[in-house]
């Protein structure tokens, strides 16, 4: 047995093909050399867009936000319009307020139909209350309702949590219930 811990011992090390040591003459093999070049790169390359990443989110804290709730402190909501209402005319309509950079009328997303209310934005936060003085005004008919755009804010009117609603894995809903029979 010790003959046999001898000759493992003395076994040469197997050669792996293409991968060559150094040989001690301080010269690496150029294929190393572009590689570590690469990846130097690539380091550079990540610590740039980390810097450029810190500078955003320096520069943009709740930039979507604000943007979103000037939008919204520059616009109306006008109900009962008339449901073959253009937004050409509701622009000629809230003309004399102000400059109007958007008139937004909400459609039915199957059938295409106006939902029969609208959004007007303006250029300036200035013309929301002259605008809001039109409520009540006639437009083809109908009698508007103006008022300030209502922002939503995330997170409010969503009640409790309770999942799908009150009532379900209850069990049987009582001895006299049979179910739906759809005759």
């Amino acid at each position: 047995m010790a003959d046999d811990a001898d000759q493992d011992e003395a076994a040469p090390e197997p050669v792996i093909e293409g991968l060559t040591e150094d040989a001690g003459d301080g010269e690496e093999d150029p294929e190393l050399e572009d590689m570590k070049r690469r990846v130097q790169e690539m380091e550079e390359e990540a610590n740039k867009l980390k810097a450029m990443q810190q500078d955003l989110a320096a520069d943009g804290d709740g930039g979507e936000e604000k943007k979103a709730s000037e939008t919204d402190e520059k616009s109306i909501y006008v109900g009962q319009v008339d449901y073959e209402a253009t937004p050409e005319e509701l622009q000629a309509h809230f003309a004399n307020c102000g400059t109007i950079n958007r008139v937004t009328i909400l459609c039915d997303k199957f059938t295409g139909r106006s939902k029969g209310f609208a959004y007007v934005e303006f250029e300036d936060s200035a013309a929301v209350p002259a605008a809001i003085l039109l409520d009540n005004s006639i437009f083809k008919g109908r009698q508007l309702k103006v008022s300030a755009k209502r922002v939503n804010v995330r997170g409010k009117g969503k009640g409790k949590g309770r999942g799908r609603g009150r009532g379900r894995g209850r069990g049987r809903r009582g001895k006299g219930y049979k179910g739906y029979r759809g005759w």
